[in-house]
């Protein structure tokens, strides 16, 4: 690690206060580039041929003894950071994609083989892509008219007889789970990958200016994506990074096994840097620590390109983010010990939820270093959070006294710089980040309602007289199913009896069970009055 001026690191600085002159060059569009990727890697992730044993040893031969010459052939008159616009098969991109991502390596195999490093072109957008795509196959069959453009290994092959490039085979296998690191749907949003890049260079920034690190650092998740979509261009990543070569070394990359202590430097390394939590909603530590998985998602996100909503309307979509509050007592706070043992936080949720009450004791916090207080999953629709500061009364008071408040609106934070904000009052810092607002599974559940008769109408004295008092025909057990907002969405109906009802009279007799029929009716009821009424007339 080359020696830096200890001065640079002795003053706190912002994000959003590092100049341009102090920030590292990007010379790649970053936030383009990370979505096209997370595409492909959910591409190969939901590919399962691409990941066969066959399948993986032809697409290695592919790339190296055919992709890498016509590459090399095709740059020999570009300049380093320039690349002609070809895309290559799914299969060579991914060998690639992993080849690029052990940056030493890959370097040392481009010079052995072609004497430079060769670089990947950038192409973010699709009708781009698919023209990269077409004029790749052009060059392809011109130089090699006996194989074929895409991979056509047969699973049903061994590969014992197949020379194998060993190390790179184990390069490509371990990447298969890649995108389970980051399949959340958030980290597609642009707003997110602003603010992720903001803190890469930041990173880079703390990287530059630390003196002779006594532990590896680890990259928080959102820092770690960008990391790795900044080295899947190899010849921009070079160029960027050329003062910061050896800078590297002891960044650990994203399935080395953490040491808790290395967790523990990185956060205290950045919050003397930025004096800010290292940590965020959305930038987690999700590396192996030696005793497990570090972190885990607090909701199942799941990832669909269609929304169910575009065909049922009554539907409405539920949003969700995550939100991480951490807490930080101010320095004033080192002689004030009697009064943090009566203090302390709760919260609250700013619309809906008024039973919610999170609390957590102020001793639980310190004045050296920020601390996780709550991570959690919220709706969109409850505006934001609030943090109260309370105190315990005093010897004949009871209850607690509510001091202060500090509230934190969504829509604040989506547009704060890293999605996240800090407030502060006489005792406490407080900073809440969040994750962009996802479109999230829809949220539903089924009460029991009125019997309803064959038309759909309610069984009611109130329908009795607007039939001009005539018996209501059938008997069908009815169930309302509400969305998460409490709405209507679907009436769900089960024939049990057939027959009239009469005062004194006949009784519905019930059905065998291969003769009920049960019905989806979309959309609310139509209530007469009060809460009776008859079921929606759309049938699913």
């Amino acid at each position: 690690m080359s020696s830096r001026n200890s001065s640079n690191m002795s003053t706190t600085r912002t994000l959003s206060g590092i100049s341009e002159m102090e920030a590292a060059k990007l010379g790649l569009d970053l936030v383009s580039a990370a979505r096209r990727n997370l595409g492909f890697l959910r591409t190969v992730a939901e590919s399962r041929w691409l990941h066969r044993k066959p399948t993986l040893v032809e697409a290695i031969r592919r790339y190296s003894e055919l992709w890498m010459p016509l590459m090399a052939h095709l740059t020999a008159e570009s300049t380093l950071t320039t690349t002609p616009v070809v895309h290559p098969p799914i299969d060579i991109e991914w060998v690639w994609f992993c080849h690029t991502l052990n940056p030493v390596h890959y370097r040392q195999y481009c010079e052995s083989r072609f004497s430079r490093l060769i670089g990947k072109p950038t192409i973010f957008d699709e009708e781009n892509e698919e023209y990269a795509l077409m004029r790749c196959r052009d060059f392809w069959v011109k130089r090699y008219p006996d194989e074929p453009f895409e991979n056509e290994a047969d699973s049903d092959v061994g590969v014992s007889e197949v020379a194998i490039d060993e190390e790179l085979l184990e390069e490509v296998s371990k990447h298969r789970f890649l995108y389970s690191k980051f399949s959340e749907p958030y980290r597609s949003e642009i707003v997110y990958l602003i603010a992720a890049r903001q803190r890469y260079k930041g990173f880079l920034f703390m990287v530059q200016r630390s003196i002779d690190l006594g532990s590896n650092l680890v990259p928080a998740s959102d820092i770690m994506l960008m990391w790795l979509i900044h080295q899947s261009y190899p010849t921009v990543y070079a160029e960027d990074l050329k003062e910061m070569e050896g800078d590297f070394v002891k960044v650990l990359t994203v399935w080395d096994k953490v040491k808790e202590k290395e967790v523990e430097e990185t956060k205290k390394l950045w919050e003397r840097t930025f004096d800010q939590p290292y940590e965020k909603a959305g930038g987690e530590i999700a590396f192996k620590l030696d005793g497990g998985v570090s972190f885990k998602p607090p909701v199942y996100w799941e990832v669909s390109d269609t929304d169910i909503n575009t065909k049922y309307k009554p539907l409405l979509p539920r949003f969700l983010l995550e939100v991480c509050v951490f807490v930080r007592l101010r320095d004033k706070m080192k002689a004030m010990q009697e009064d943090i043992r009566r203090d302390n936080l709760r919260l609250r949720i700013v619309r809906c939820h008024r039973e919610l009450k999170l609390e957590k004791p102020m001793s639980d916090f310190s004045h050296s270093s920020w601390r996780k207080a709550w991570h959690l999953c919220c709706e969109f629709g409850t505006k934001g959070v609030m943090v109260e500061l309370r105190r315990r009364g005093g010897y004949c008071f009871k209850g607690n006294s509510v001091q202060d408040t500090v509230t934190f609106y969504w829509n604040d934070l989506l547009r704060a710089p890293s999605l996240s904000l800090e407030k502060e009052d006489d005792e406490v810092k407080i900073v809440t980040s969040i994750t962009p607002p996802v479109q999230a599974p829809y949220l539903m559940k089924c009460v029991p309602d009125r019997v309803t008769d064959d038309s759909g109408a309610m069984i009611s004295d109130v329908i009795l007289r607007m039939n001009q008092y005539h018996p209501q025909e059938g008997r069908w057990l009815s169930r309302t199913v509400l969305d998460h907002a409490g709405r209507e969405c679907f009436v769900i109906r089960i024939r049990v009896g057939e027959g009239f009802w009469r005062r004194g009279g006949e009784a519905p007799s019930a059905v065998k069970w291969e003769d009920r029929i049960i019905e989806i009716r979309e959309g609310s009821w139509s209530y007469v009055a009060g809460s009776i009424g008859r079921s929606p007339v759309q049938r699913k």
